[in-house]
């Protein structure tokens, strides 16, 4: 994520603990939230930046991490109670 957005921040909560049972943990797939602010993202839709990060993320989706909730940003949308 950082070679691929060189983001101006980046913060990823493991939120698997919470889910511990639910169908996709058992499979070892975890539960992330990632807030991503980026120049990147300029000029992008909502949609657009999200199929970015699943795109740079590839196999781990539906492997590793069974879900992920996103915060998309560029440097001048954040603010830092964004995510």
């Amino acid at each position: 994520m950082r070679q691929r957005f060189d983001p101006t921040h980046l913060d990823i909560v493991d939120d698997s603990a919470k889910h511990v049972g639910h169908r996709g943990a058992t499979s070892g797939g975890g539960h992330y939230r990632v807030t991503i602010v980026t120049r990147a993202f300029e000029n992008k839709d909502r949609l657009d930046r999200h199929r970015m990060v699943h795109e740079a993320l590839g196999d781990m989706i539906g492997g590793e991490i069974h879900a992920l909730g996103l915060v998309t940003r560029t440097p001048s949308e954040w603010t830092p109670t964004d995510g």
